[in-house]
């Protein structure tokens, strides 16, 4: 009965969770095509140093040490996780034990050692956030759901490890008791004596419950927390990876420019322009209004964003009493991106804009529209307050760029809907007229002349 209600659930989990990644993938994919350009060779060195080594979280070293305790745990105790679903599924217990030996205990005390440390930086991380109150973790942005999930992740963390010194301490006194059922471990550095400590009184009826409790603790906990992440910060678990792999290898004071303005500077310079297929009756319309005219790589950054706020600590406008937040703006786009998704999953072809040339109505990333852009959750004030000093680009540890979805509303701003700020607007008449941003009643070239 066991291994059948084990199997079921491990595939009902499958399921579920191949729908929900399946639908984050279709959210990213509602970008514009992205350019992966530069050498794949300093792609994985990135992937290797910075998503994998953590190099960037040491900038900060005091959470980094503590991170890396729980990242370094979570990732041995896949080893055990592994055994844990060919016992469920073929009704063995400890697989490993007898064909490992010597080693499986190796194995077995690095996790019990690390879940020890990951205990400790559990405890620590909820002191930080909930007594503490590190400044960059009590944000506005941060209120509700936010704080939620990150207290919600470090008790489900709890409960993992709890979920491991149960099963491994109950199992390691059976072991004397019944041998023949439970594989000798070996010395483990914490079950071999906390173990006895907690339960060596108990009848072996009791013994065998909290170590299947343990067991089912530590296999719930995980196969919770896999179905838990799409709506989580935690995604960026797995999506750091890819993130860090496809990040802008140029460098980062160089900006994307826009065909359009460069055709028309072009132009009046007498250089040949490119032809487009585009209409030339056509308005273009520059920079970004919602999620379909970002890239597929600036929403990935959204969803792989940590939310530890490392971006909005370094920004001179946020820092300023100024109303951005490069957390805030990553946020934003992530939770437009799952409005956009649910609505687009519902099919109500009330967000189908227009017909198709057959007439038919279709409701796709092209003809949607439910009359709400990024603006609705990004102020105009946030994004003309940027100083795009790359500050937030540079602090972030999985290399998310805030900065260019910012330039992109901005451009979008000022360029499609001839806005912005008033006190900018004397500059761009200067720049108009003059060539230059400074209101001077000659031409610029004008000493040119006197040569």
């Amino acid at each position: 009965m066991q291994q059948i209600l084990f199997i079921l659930l491990l595939g009902a989990t499958g399921y579920i969770a191949y729908r929900q990644y399946s639908r984050i993938y279709n959210n990213i994919m509602m970008g514009k095509d992205y350019n992966v350009t530069g050498s794949s060779t300093e792609r994985w060195k990135n992937v290797l140093l910075i998503a994998l080594g953590q190099k960037k979280m040491f900038k900060n070293w005091i959470p980094a040490i503590f991170h890396l305790f729980i990242y370094v745990a979570f990732i041995f105790t896949q080893i055990e996780l592994i055994e844990i679903i060919i016992d469920g599924i073929f009704g063995v217990h400890r697989f490993f034990a007898p064909i490992l030996g010597g080693f499986y205990t190796l194995i077995i005390n690095s996790i019990e050692i690390l879940s020890l440390l990951a205990l400790t930086a559990t405890f620590v991380f909820l002191y930080r956030r909930n007594l503490l109150k590190v400044p960059r973790l009590v944000k506005s942005e941060l209120n509700g759901w936010p704080k939620l999930d990150a207290n919600l992740i470090l008790l489900g963390e709890f409960l993992l490890v709890t979920g491991i010194f149960t099963m491994n301490g109950a199992d390691k006194v059976l072991q004397a008791i019944d041998p023949g059922h439970y594989p000798d471990t070996g010395y483990l550095a914490v079950s071999s004596w906390l173990g006895p400590a907690l339960f060596g009184g108990l009848e072996p009826e009791s013994l065998m419950f909290l170590e299947r409790t343990g067991w089912w603790l530590h296999i719930l906990v995980v196969l919770g927390f896999i179905l838990y992440l799409p709506k989580s910060k935690h995604l960026h678990i797995f999506l750091a990876f890819p993130n860090v792999y496809f990040s802008n290898l140029e460098p980062r004071g160089r900006m994307e420019n826009m065909p359009e303005i460069m055709n028309e500077v072009k132009s009046m310079l007498g250089i040949e322009v490119e032809t487009s297929s585009a209409s030339s009756d056509e308005i273009p319309e520059f920079g970004a209004k919602d999620i379909f005219d970002l890239s597929w790589k600036n929403i990935l950054n959204a969803y792989a964003c940590t939310e530890c706020g490392r971006c909005t600590a370094v920004c001179p406008a946020n820092i300023t009493g100024k109303k951005l937040s490069p957390r805030k703006v990553m946020m934003d786009i992530r939770d437009r991106a799952e409005e956009v998704g649910r609505n687009m999953l519902t099919g109500d072809m009330k967000y189908a804009k227009t017909q198709d040339s057959t007439g038919t109505i279709t409701l796709n990333k092209g003809n949607y529209d439910d009359g709400k852009s990024l603006f609705d959750y990004i102020s105009k004030e946030e994004i003309n307050a940027c100083t795009t000093c790359n500050a937030c680009v540079e602090a972030c540890p999985v290399l998310i760029d805030p900065l260019e979805p910012i330039l992109k509303l901005r451009r979008y701003e000022i360029l499609t809907e001839s806005a912005g700020p008033a006190e900018w607007m004397p500059m761009f008449t200067a720049l108009e007229n003059n060539g230059a941003v400074w209101q001077v009643s000659t031409e610029r070239d004008a000493w040119t002349s006197e040569m």
